[in-house]
This record gives C-alpha cells, sequence and structure tokens, in this order.
C-alpha cells in the first residue's frame, strides 16, 4: 500500500475514497472503508489543531493505522498534514480543492457523524448534494447496544478492558516503544523485565498486570510474536518513585534489548495491580501471572 501525503498526491486516476479520522481503524471504520481502494485521513489529529486542550490520547499511530489499512486490502493511505493554515479551509473548499482537484473522487464514503472544513460546516448533505461524486454515508455501528466509537474504545482501554477494546477494533490493541534501562528490580525477582517507554500521545492500559504478545524490533521482516507477561503500575510493593512504569517480561526469551523497539499486543487483563506483604508473595503470583500468559497465548 502507497503512503502519500498531500500536496504529493497525482490525480492520475478516479479514486473511490473513503475520507475520515479512523483512529483505531475499528469495526465502524471498516464498515466506511469497505469498497474503497483510497483512505484519506489526518495528521496530526484534527483535535490536537483546534483544540489542543481536548487532544484524545490516541488508538493508534500513523504508522499503525497504516498497518492495518493494508491488512484491509486498502490500495493508498493519503494523508492530509493537518496544521493551522488548513483547520481555516472552509467546506467547500476542502471539497473543491482535495476531493475533486486533488484526488478526482468518484465516489466518497464517510461516516455519518464525519464533519469537515472551517468550524465543523460541512456535512455528509453538503456531499450528498455535490453531483460530480457519488457519495456513501454509513450509519453509526451497534454492537451489543452500544455504539463503536473510538472515544468508547479508548475508554476500555484506560479502564483496561482490553479484551473488550480488541473485540470492537477486530485487532489486538497495540503499544511500541524504545526499551530503556530500568533499576534491575525484575532481574532480582527472576523475573527481568524490558522497560516500554512509549510514545506520550498513545492511550495506556490501565494499571494492572496483563496477557500480550511481544514482536522485538517488529519491523523486521521475521519478527515473530512471543508470549509476555506485562505490568503496568507503579509497583506498590516497592518504594521505586519512578512513577507510571511498563515491564515486559518475555517468556523463554533471553537476550539484550536495551535501545531496540518492542511492541506489545495485549490479549486479555489478568489481574489489577496491588501490593504484597513481601517480595515472596510477589514472586508466587508472578509465576501464577505467567502461566495464564502462557496458557492465554497459546489459546490465540
Amino acid at each position: 500500500m502507497e503512503v502519500i501525503r498531500l500536496p504529493d498526491l497525482e490525480r492520475s486516476r478516479a479514486r473511490s475514497v473513503a475520507v475520515g479520522t479512523f483512529d483505531g481503524v475499528h469495526l465502524g471504520h471498516r464498515e466506511v472503508i469497505a469498497g474503497s481502494d483510497s483512505v484519506l485521513t489526518f495528521d496530526p489529529h484534527p483535535v490536537s489543531v483546534v483544540a489542543p486542550q481536548h487532544t484524545p490520547k490516541l488508538l493508534t499511530t500513523l504508522a499503525r493505522k497504516a498497518e492495518l489499512l493494508d491488512s484491509l486490502g486498502v490500495q493508498e493511505l493519503i494523508v492530509i498534514p493537518f496544521d493551522a493554515g488548513f483547520a481555516q479551509r472552509s467546506a467547500a473548499e476542502f471539497v473543491e480543492d482535495v476531493l475533486v482537484g486533488a484526488l478526482g473522487a468518484r465516489q466518497v464514503a464517510i461516516g455519518e457523524n464525519f464533519r469537515f472544513g472551517h468550524k465543523a460546516q460541512g456535512d455528509p448533505g453538503l456531499l450528498l448534494a455535490d453531483a460530480r461524486f457519488t457519495t456513501v454515508v454509513h450509519p453509526l455501528l451497534e454492537v451489543d447496544g452500544e455504539i463503536v466509537s473510538s472515544s468508547h474504545i479508548r475508554g476500555l482501554v484506560l479502564a483496561g478492558e482490553v479484551g473488550e477494546a480488541n473485540r470492537l477494533l477486530g485487532a489486538g490493541f497495540q503499544l511500541s516503544g524504545v526499551v530503556a534501562h530500568g533499576d534491575a528490580r525484575g532481574r532480582e525477582l527472576g523475573f527481568p523485565t524490558a522497560n516500554l517507554i512509549p510514545e506520550d500521545a498513545l492511550a495506556c492500559p490501565g494499571h494492572g498486570v496483563y496477557a500480550c504478545l511481544a514482536y522485538v524490533d517488529p519491523t523486521h521482516p521475521r519478527a515473530h510474536p512471543r508470549p509476555a507477561a506485562v505490568s503496568i503500575g507503579v509497583r506498590p510493593t516497592f518504594d521505586t518513585g519512578r512513577g507510571e512504569q511498563i515491564e515486559a517480561y518475555i517468556l523463554d526469551f533471553e537476550g539484550d534489548l536495551y535501545g531496540q523497539q518492542l511492541r506489545l499486543e495485549f490479549l486479555a487483563r489478568l489481574r489489577g495491580e496491588r501490593r504484597f506483604e513481601d517480595p515472596a508473595a510477589l514472586i508466587e503470583q508472578m509465576h501464577r501471572d505467567v502461566q495464564r500468559t502462557r496458557e492465554i497465548a497459546a489459546a490465540h
């Protein structure tokens, strides 16, 4: 799949394009995208420009979004660099300059809540009234009586409900980052961990212990998943003073990961974070966590 940033796009053909932010590429987004050969999205998230104080934590980086779209058979991801200047464009200018001018759109697919242009004045009705292309407006998807939305899934992730989040995403929620040095507490307990520093802009599951799949050097063509028991929190059994940490114990792995990229795919929440009476009690629980992680990863 090609990833192209405007204005580097050549109008070489008529396009069937799905338009939206598509954070998470969840089940609702997939209904909008189905049948389109191109996807038009924005980077960074428009809210971070027009109302930065309300910027949401993201479910996907642009790179992860591209991966997911590629897996859906999309041929082309077109990215609009969203800045203050672009935010000032009227809805009519967006249609004329981008959809018609740059993309040569013959069909435009959107969700029913899609808004665009300066002060969000453009709506599905404006697109439906334009005879130069066909507009397909998809109703919001409901699952079990709940509208599937990025904000709802974001809330599930923050609450640690990664299993339900994955169901609505249609794929495993992931975090990526660089492995940093910690205080080697895990190694002292017999469970050496990789300390992950994710991007601050991303949503992070709530404090607790999770069964995950870990991908070391995830962009390598032969990277394969390994089960990992992952702790997110402040480690209340020890007085570390280090704040929130993400620590991954990768099962059956030996090697130096410092400075490498690590990707974690969250499968299930094992338990909440809690203080133990002593390190021995913690170690006993960690053995149970590892065994449960192995079982969940094998079933996955």
